[in-house]
């Protein structure tokens, strides 16, 4: 089983955001930490570095990165890039995840 499966719309989003500033090479990396109104919360961020620990896998042309810590959290989980009337942005949908606050940025497990 794959740590993050990436959409196909979310690993093209994902692929415009590096080029557009200049990130090419880098990978998507997924942390959880401490914090939102649930308790722990998503970072997204471009990252240079793999760690010796970390994991690494390849998603739609995307490497994706995630720390020894936070995979016990987001084993299973998907990432899609939703763009409607509501608003854009990155949505993550955590199995692991027994409660999320509405904005979707922070969970409880």
């Amino acid at each position: 089983m794959a740590i993050i499966t990436l959409t196909e719309t979310a690993s093209e989003k994902v692929q415009q955001l590096m080029e557009r500033d200049g990130r090419a090479g880098f990978a998507l990396r997924l942390k959880v930490v401490g914090g939102g109104c649930s308790g722990l919360q998503y970072q997204l961020m471009f990252d240079d570095q793999v760690g010796e620990l970390d994991q690494e896998e390849e998603q739609q042309g995307v490497r994706v990165v995630v720390d020894p810590k936070s995979s016990v959290y987001v084993l299973g989980t998907t990432i899609d890039y939703v763009d409607d009337l509501s608003g854009s942005g990155f949505k993550i949908e955590n199995p692991n995840a027994s409660n999320t606050c509405g904005c979707g940025d922070s969970f409880g497990v």
